[in-house]
């Protein structure tokens, strides 16, 4: 396989960040200042920016961190580190590489790209993108690499285009597994400064091999609360606030929303290995109390579509191939208090409001619900450890690798690292390990949607809405990257007026 252009990520963006005041690295460039961008986000770092936990996302939107790979306005991939590979055996890939540098002005070399992908290989917590693939990579000189896996894996240059799956220069790693991305990418912008969960500051690397960025640096601040996202972009104290709140997007002034299809859907995910959702009867009369479609209108102002499966309209392949749900356990009678734990987050500012109007709907249908709402770092490892019976849930579904096989993969089989529900179903297993093998697109999209209905079946996960992300630009502001994938936000040509 031999991909062609790079046109690519000139036409993706989107995502979150949280907390605290604003970096005092901004200049007031609604007022003519030094040019920088200053950006809030909506979620905080979880690992102090390391690639391999959510954090990764961050390094790709802000244009810090590149993969071998990238991915192109339709999904597939296209040159970022590598600029061509082939496949020269079932389980073999070779890739060439760019002449390019790191930030701290070493060479991106065959060794150095081996060196990453072990890291990212034995990380304590492996990436999502790795947990249904053994990697192994070898260095045939200084510019080709060759990657091999353990079974034949068909897509593995849409998965090489992970965000979790970066190229760090060899000092970013260091001892006991700890990794830092300041300093170390490959982007056209670098972190210099990262102050924990509130700010961080970087500027234009001027080495980039794709050329100089347009803004000379980017100062970010994470804000949590949707309303004071939305605040600061009124002021004028940041250049651009992602994630705009639905109940906020009409405060603004219509040159500064932009509305953005989202291959993001919200669930409500019960939590089979133990409690009150472990029983399928009992998850049956869940699917059945709760209702999607209420919320669009009420909770997102209209911007969702009412959910159709794990996969919604932003997913072009999806609606053709979708397959009936048969097999499902038949709705139990609610025992007399029975209570469910109902988790979700403030990150986006739908949710706890959506969390309200399902716990009148399950209370409707017999079942006691206690509310459990926080910011998501707060909770994110006892949601893995299975410590609540439902989670109301928001999930870019191609984020990973821009393939959903990832996706399921990670979060519904047996193994899988991102697997919140606990399920272990050997039909699911199997029917996503079939879509993984699977080379032919049009196959794998049908046997995708195969695996979304067994997964489906088990009620494990109920789809609600299908969002449409609205992002806060100022007008002032050129080339931000609006991508349905929500990878992508700014990059070298993003630039004030």
């Amino acid at each position: 396989m031999r991909t062609t252009s790079r046109g690519l990520i000139a036409a993706l963006a989107l995502t979150p960040l949280l907390a605290g005041c604003f970096s005092s690295g901004g200049s007031d460039s609604a007022q003519g200042g030094d040019g920088r961008l200053r950006v809030a986000l909506a979620v905080p770092p979880v690992q102090a920016l390391s690639p391999y936990s959510n954090d990764a996302t961050v390094l790709s939107k802000l244009s810090v961190t590149e993969g071998l790979t990238a991915l192109d306005t339709k999904g597939a991939a296209a040159p970022a580190l590598a600029t061509s590979w082939k496949r020269t055996a079932p389980t073999t890939w070779t890739f060439e590489l760019r002449r390019a540098t790191f930030q701290d002005g070493t060479p991106v070399t065959a060794a150095a790209v081996v060196n990453a992908l072990g890291h990212a290989n034995s990380a304590a917590t492996k990436p999502r993108v790795l947990s249904d693939v053994t990697l192994t990579a070898k260095a045939d000189d200084t510019d080709t690499v060759t990657l091999t896996t353990k079974t034949p894996d068909p897509v593995l240059p849409l998965r090489l285009a992970s965000p979790a799956l970066g190229i760090l220069a060899a000092k970013a790693y260091g001892a006991n597994g700890a990794v830092t991305p300041v300093g170390t990418g490959t982007g056209p912008f670098a972190i210099t400064k990262l102050t924990g969960k509130t700010s961080a500051t970087l500027d234009r690397y001027d080495g980039y091999w794709g050329g100089k960025a347009k803004a000379p640096g980017v100062d970010v601040t994470w804000i949590a609360d949707g309303t004071a996202r939305a605040n600061a972009l009124r002021s004028k104290d940041v250049d651009i606030a992602e994630w705009i709140p639905t109940s906020q997007t009409k405060l603004l002034d219509a040159r500064t929303r932009h509305e953005v299809p989202s291959v993001r859907t919200d669930s409500l995910v019960l939590n089979t290995r133990s409690g009150t959702f472990a029983n399928a009867g009992l998850r049956a009369a869940a699917r059945e109390a709760v209702d999607g479609s209420a919320l669009v209108g009420s909770v997102f102002g209209g911007y969702a579509d009412a959910g159709q499966g794990l996969f919604g309209p932003a997913v072009s392949w999806a609606a053709a191939d979708r397959v009936a749900v048969t097999g499902r356990a038949a709705a139990a009678k609610v025992p007399a208090g029975t209570t469910v734990r109902l988790a979700t987050y403030t990150n986006r500012a739908e949710l706890p409001e959506a969390a309200t109007v399902l716990q009148q709907q399950l209370e409707k249908a017999g079942f006691s619900v206690k509310q459990d709402v926080r910011e998501y770092t707060q909770m994110e490892a006892d949601l893995l450890a299975g410590k609540y019976d439902a989670l109301v849930f928001s999930r870019v579904t191609l984020l990973d690798t821009g393939d959903a096989v990832a996706y399921l993969a990670s979060d519904f089989t047996s193994d899988g690292v991102y697997n919140i529900a606990g399920l272990k179903d050997a039909k699911v297993d199997a029917a996503i390990k079939s879509a993984a093998a699977e080379g032919d697109s049009a196959a794998r999209y049908k046997k995708i949607m195969r695996a979304e209905a067994e997964v489906l079946r088990t009620d494990a996960v109920v789809p609600l809405v299908h969002e449409k992300v609205v992002q806060g630009i100022s007008a002032d502001v050129e080339g931000v990257v609006l991508d349905p994938r929500e990878r992508s936000l700014i990059d070298a040509g993003t630039h004030l007026k």
